[in-house]
């Protein structure tokens, strides 16, 4: 039995249809993709990402990296209580070690990761192979299976990819919150001919669409299907929202009956509201908004 079948993932994930009056009066029509039903612990774009690399890992433990709200860590630790396999979580900002532990790198523990907190110009430079090997050796993981932040590399990005598949000749523009590009990489691979992929990053710094383009010469040889970023939508960078976000989200839910998580999906949302007030969805065009949290 694989990874794959002891997870056992709602596949594919729901594809909803939503009447809202902010879509309609512009001629758009609005789905949102529930991935985030796909399974109660690993939700959405983490099972996609995840299950190649569990996969790939073969059974040795599995070191990660995230900040201190990460979904990516909650996810890997709750993947190794799940299956059985020993996971370490390097953590953005040596300053938290010792200090009483937030609600998410508590619940990491409790499944039975093992944290080891890095100063912030090391975390900088994990990817460096001499700086990854200190790394390993201070977390005492050596021969780990080693999945950057985010989860986001060439297996994740095939593991992206039949989400795509799953919204063939369902929608033209298929739009999705995006960290580390990793999934927006597959998505927009999996797509067919005349449908387009958008990304709303939730992140500062206008880095995405480089390390997009490598993931998917990592992942395919080359760039792979219609993709374009908007990155207006941030509201002040990664685990930032403000009082006008919150309300939207508030609003969007008592309109909807779905809940819609603030990091990420709220600013997508946002962003997609804003592309139809501003006429930048074509009327009669359908969109769907990947739930990916």
């Amino acid at each position: 039995m694989t990874s794959a079948d002891i997870l056992t993932a709602r596949l594919p994930s729901p594809l909803q249809e939503v009447t809202d009056d902010r879509f309609a009066r512009h001629g758009v029509r609005l789905l949102l993709k529930r991935d985030d039903l796909i399974h109660p612990e690993l939700i959405g774009n983490k099972w996609r990402k995840l299950v190649p690399n569990i996969e790939a890992a073969a059974g040795r433990p599995l070191l990660t990296f995230g900040g201190a709200y990460s979904n990516h860590l909650r996810a890997t630790a709750a993947a190794g209580r799940l299956l059985g396999f020993p996971t370490v979580g390097v953590v953005r900002g040596e300053e938290l070690a010792g200090r009483p532990l937030n609600p998410s790198l508590a619940r990491c523990t409790a499944d039975g990761m093992r944290l080891h907190f890095v100063d912030r110009p090391a975390y900088r430079r994990k990817a460096e192979p001499d700086v990854l090997a200190g790394l390993l050796r201070a977390a005492g993981a050596e021969g780990a299976y080693v999945v950057p932040e985010g989860g986001s590399n060439a297996a994740a990005v095939r593991g992206c990819r039949a989400l795509g598949a799953e919204l063939r000749g369902r929608a033209g523009v298929v739009a999705i919150a995006c960290g580390t590009g990793g999934t927006l990489a597959g998505l927009a691979a999996g797509l067919g001919a005349g449908q387009r992929a958008l990304g709303v990053p939730v992140l500062r710094g206008g880095f995405l669409e480089a390390e997009i383009r490598r993931l998917q010469e990592e992942a395919f040889g080359g760039r792979r299907g219609q993709w374009s970023l908007d990155e207006r939508f941030h509201f002040g960078g990664y685990g930032r929202t403000t009082p006008e976000l919150d309300a939207f989200a508030a609003d969007f839910e008592d309109r909807h009956g779905v809940r819609v998580e603030r990091l990420y999906v709220a600013k997508l949302l946002y962003g997609l509201v804003e592309l139809a007030r501003e006429g930048a969805l074509e009327r009669g065009t359908d969109v769907v908004a990947v739930l990916t949290a």
